[in-house]
């Protein structure tokens, strides 16, 4: 695969990529292969229900007429403070996201804090700050928590947990079910900017231009692909796992195939370098402000353009189609032409990245 050469101005003090693990034990939390062993084996068989099944970013349910989306995210980011977020505005905008993903507009959070013993409260301050004008800025509030406080060396500083309520105000049923052969795959923007902006501040690389976050709230695109009148098939936001593992979920629970276009995909050079010096794929590297929108092929321009104005991170790109089968099959073509699988994330590439 070529690729621009990395950056010149990176301290190589870098340690080597995780290993992959090799047995299901409860570790680092990630969107690949390990998580959704612990889904099917132990989280889905004792919570049996319905809303379950749709193997979606949150549940829609029923209420009186209505239909609501409730979804829950913790967040356990390491460090607490990123090039362009902090675990204040990752908590608010995961939590959005995960709405947005579903169709909903979303209207409440909760947060709860899990805080060490001793934690300065100056950071506390910070951290509840930053989610206050990420809430504001998504257009959500916060409208309950609560906080509980661990003997010091027992928690790693501070932990947030967010759930969020949405209402969908369309008939549309939003998520992996619905996709069909023949649908456009469209990207919002770039990708790996998350999870290397992560790293780079953990492991203190020095580039000559930082990489920052894209963490962002996907309301204000998603709403208006909705309000357009588009026939949406399914959003996925590309967190852990990145863009590779969300599409092979979506194969996977669609029971359909999906090609992709390498050489249409989003990555700028600096990701790109750093993911080369550190050993990472960028398909793979998460992403907190960035989703994958399925449709029909028919509608493919219009969502473009409307993408272009309102997503964060352009530009929008189509890089693949839904294909009839084999199920479950992601396939990429290589910027050389060559054809290969794209399987999901059988480990965590960077653990605490959200």
């Amino acid at each position: 695969m070529s690729s621009p050469a990395p950056p010149s101005s990176v301290a190589l003090h870098c340690p080597l990529p995780l290993p992959h693990r090799t047995e299901i034990t409860v570790g680092h939390g990630g969107g690949g292969r390990l998580t959704q062993d612990l889904i099917e084996r132990i989280f889905r068989p004792a919570f049996a229900h319905p809303a379950l099944d749709a193997q979606h970013d949150g549940a829609v349910l029923g209420l009186g007429g209505m239909r609501l989306a409730l979804t829950t995210d913790s967040h356990v980011v390491s460090p607490l403070f990123f090039p362009g977020g902090d675990i204040g505005t990752l908590a608010v905008n995961g939590t959005v996201n995960d709405l947005s993903m579903c169709g909903a507009l979303p209207l409440w959070l909760t947060a709860g804090f899990i805080l060490e013993e001793g934690f300065p409260l100056a950071t506390l301050e910070r951290v509840v700050a930053s989610m206050g004008a990420a809430a504001a800025a998504a257009g959500v509030a916060v409208v309950s928590g609560d906080t509980k406080v661990v003997e010091r060396g027992r928690g790693d500083g501070l932990y947030v947990t967010t759930a969020g309520v949405g209402v969908l105000q369309h008939a549309l049923t939003i998520g992996p079910a619905s996709v069909r052969a023949g649908d456009a795959v469209l990207l919002s923007g770039d990708v790996g900017r998350h999870g290397m902006a992560i790293m780079a501040s953990r492991e203190g690389l020095q580039f000559e231009s930082g990489i920052e976050s894209d963490c962002a709230p996907l309301v204000a695109p998603v709403q208006a692909l909705l309000q357009a009148g588009l026939d949406v098939h399914c959003l996925r936001d590309l967190t852990r796992g990145g863009l590779a593992t969300a599409l092979v979920e979506i194969a996977e629970t669609a029971r359909l195939a999906v090609a992709i276009d390498e050489a249409k995909v989003p990555v700028t050079a600096l990701v790109r370098g750093a993911c080369e010096i550190l050993g990472f794929e960028p398909l793979y590297v998460a992403n907190e402000g960035r989703f994958v929108c399925l449709l029909p092929a028919a509608q493919a321009d219009a969502a473009l353009e409307i993408l272009q104005r309102t997503a964060p991170g352009g530009p929008p790109r189509r890089i693949g189609e839904v294909r009839a089968g084999p199920a479950g099959q992601v396939t990429l073509r290589s910027v050389i032409g060559a054809e290969r699988i794209v399987e999901r994330l059988s480990g965590e590439q960077l653990p605490r990245i959200c």
